[in-house]
């Protein structure tokens, strides 16, 4: 579905609960977000969509998209012409170490919606960042919104389909091997503190796991930046 202009892609795909599985693709969103509730601004040529999924699983396994969302994003990205994309955890997607994509989930009772965002014609201004964020990065407008939804439809349906057969495993193992500044020091914000630590993997359930001097510790929701 390709609407012209909608205020999220989530909301109109969360409108469809119950009307079959489908992807929603704007070509102007005017009240974007991304994590935590942050603006996510939609310049003309930006790719904005969410697919709806209808599942019964568990909240947590169905939380698990993200990651099969990230190789997808990979992908297409790579499809499209762009070089050296890394994955950033829990939900970015990096090219040449700049923010290009980001993926946000949402629930209803039977399905999920997960969201993305690219930035294919152009990036944010950096001023308008927080001053931790990744600084961003574009595309440059070489593929079209539709042509890149194309793209991402075809490896997600290929990523969820390994997810289905053969569970959370081998979405882990792939997205590690794409995974950035695996065994560096990175620094993951929480609520009340920030942690330092080596990033040595993500466990079965997709948490962040840090060797820092205090010991190891898993993190099921943090901000990481470098």
């Amino acid at each position: 579905m390709i609407l012209p202009e909608v205020d999220s892609t989530n909301n109109a795909a969360l409108a469809r609960v119950g009307q079959g599985d489908c992807w929603v693709l704007t070509h102007a969103q005017t009240a974007g977000v991304g994590r935590r509730g942050k603006v996510w601004h939609m310049p003309p040529g930006n790719f904005a969509a969410s697919l709806l999924m209808h599942s019964d699983e568990p909240l947590g396994d169905l939380a698990q998209r993200s990651f099969v969302a990230a190789l997808a994003l990979r992908d297409a990205l790579d499809a499209a012409g762009a070089e050296d994309i890394s994955l950033k955890w829990p939900n970015d997607v990096l090219v040449r170490g700049r923010k290009i994509a980001g993926i946000l989930l949402v629930s209803a009772p039977g399905a999920i919606v997960i969201g993305v965002g690219v930035n294919l014609a152009a990036a944010p201004d950096p001023a308008t960042l927080e001053p931790w964020a990744m600084p961003p990065i574009a595309l440059d407008g070489r593929i079209a919104p539709e042509a890149f939804l194309t793209l991402l439809a075809v490896a997600f349906d290929h990523h969820e389909s390994t997810m289905r057969r053969l569970g959370f495993a081998p979405i882990r193992a792939a997205w590690l091997r794409h995974a950035a500044r695996l065994g560096q020091i990175i620094h993951a914000k929480l609520p009340d503190r920030t942690l330092t630590g080596s990033f040595e993997t993500i466990d079965e359930s997709g948490a962040l796991v840090l060797d820092t001097e205090k010991g190891r510790v898993t993190l099921p929701a943090a901000e990481v930046f470098f």
